[in-house]
């Protein structure tokens, strides 16, 4: 069985422009550009339908960090599907590939974290937490504790709760944001007037949520989040400061 009929780059384009809508873009103008195509990979290299041999500088969507074309993980991929490639973890149920991964991930995070919970994505995961976060509260018995201080212009995935956590005012647009969410200023320093070093900067933007805090009470703040690079924003890394404090 062929998993993909060979076609002619012209044709992948068009059938992609009548059936594949792509997140983010627009399609106006990936009309009139068409689409590279990409038809296979190895090591850190892309090559499209051209035969155009490009170094993959994103990782995929800066998730393939072990490259591309591992064989011990194509061979273990294999192995799984063949064996058990699903199964629920309701119903009083489990597998023991999900066990020694949690496990494994146990041990290399610990004395901070001693339990798993997957999810499919990124954004899924950030709605995960914020349920966890407001259900924690509930529990011990402070309900009010909903409010959840993010970044400007920080990237927490493409959900609407996703999209609210996140500072991208674009994203914002497309149909506002929810409650409880707010925003404190990013730790860019290159974006910024310079007229503070860059430690001066850290610990200024480090202070915004103490200052948010204050502004809306410690009693009604359930969670803090933030990228320790806020990488779809620009590569921003901290001054040095801003994590300690």
């Amino acid at each position: 069985m062929t998993v993909v009929e060979n076609r002619s780059v012209e044709a992948w384009q068009e059938l992609d422009l009548q059936h594949y809508l792509h997140p983010f873009t627009d399609h106006k103008d990936l009309g009139d550009k068409k689409s590279r195509i990409i038809t296979r990979a190895d090591g850190v290299y892309i090559y499209d339908a051209d035969g155009n041999k490009i170094l993959d500088g994103m990782s995929g969507l800066w998730c393939v960090n072990i490259g591309y074309g591992r064989k011990e993980i194509v061979q273990a991929a294999e192995r799984q599907l063949s064996e058990l490639p699903y199964y629920n973890s309701f119903f009083q149920c489990a597998n023991p590939p999900s066990i020694e991964l949690s496990k494994i991930l146990c041990e290399l995070t610990q004395p901070q974290f001693s339990r798993v919970f997957y999810t499919g994505s990124g954004s899924e995961s950030i709605d995960t937490m914020l349920k966890m976060v407001w259900r924690y509260w509930d529990l011990m018995g402070q309900p009010e504790r909903k409010t959840i201080v993010a970044r400007k212009n920080a990237y927490h995935g493409s959900t609407v709760a996703g999209a609210s956590l996140g500072g991208m005012a674009p994203m914002h647009k497309q149909g506002g944001i929810m409650p409880y969410i707010e925003h404190i200023e990013q730790p860019y320093w290159f974006g910024s007037d310079r007229k503070m070093s860059p430690e001066e900067f850290g610990l200024h933007t480090a202070n915004a949520l103490e200052r948010k805090i204050e502004e809306i009470g410690a009693d009604k703040i359930g969670a803090f989040v933030g990228e320790p690079i806020q990488g779809a924003g620009g590569v921003i890394i901290p001054p040095d400061t801003y994590w300690p404090e």
